[in-house]
């Protein structure tokens, strides 16, 4: 086993937890969303004068959470191409599927991955979507 992986090249986690560990030929990512790295501004985000969160666009979303599935990937030593299971998280299903669905297959075009889509009322920050991901990796 290794110990957890941690990169600039994706937003901080919000936890006490690692962007991905490493257990044998496999890459388990933690739960990963859209805010960018070294901001922490979710793209699409539109907030009230007194800050809660007025709209949010999901195509911008998703586009900047799957660049950041990327990143930990990358910072892990694994490719797009590796992702073997992916676990998503809506919190507004009827909504931001059609948009996900159409952004994920152009993303995920050439990657087997099996995929389960979740919708969910909330997240701990104000995002809509959210990954959770793993690799299989070769070379234990």
């Amino acid at each position: 086993m290794s110990g957890g992986i941690r990169t600039d090249s994706a937003p901080s986690p919000v936890g006490a937890y690692p962007h991905a560990r490493r257990v044998g030929d496999l890459l388990f990512l933690s739960g990963v969303g859209p805010r960018e790295p070294g901001t922490n501004k979710v793209p699409g985000n539109v907030y009230e004068h007194d800050g809660g969160l007025a709209a949010y666009d999901i195509e911008a979303q998703c586009r900047q959470v799957f660049a950041n599935v990327r990143a930990v990937l990358e910072a892990s030593g694994a490719r797009w191409e590796d992702l073997v299971d992916v676990t998503v998280f809506l919190t507004d299903m009827a909504r931001d599927f059609p948009v996900y669905n159409k952004l994920y297959a152009e993303h995920f075009a050439g990657v087997d991955a099996c995929r389960t889509t979740v919708g969910i009322s909330a997240l701990p920050t104000p995002i809509a979507i959210e990954l959770k991901c793993i690799a299989a990796l070769s070379g234990g």
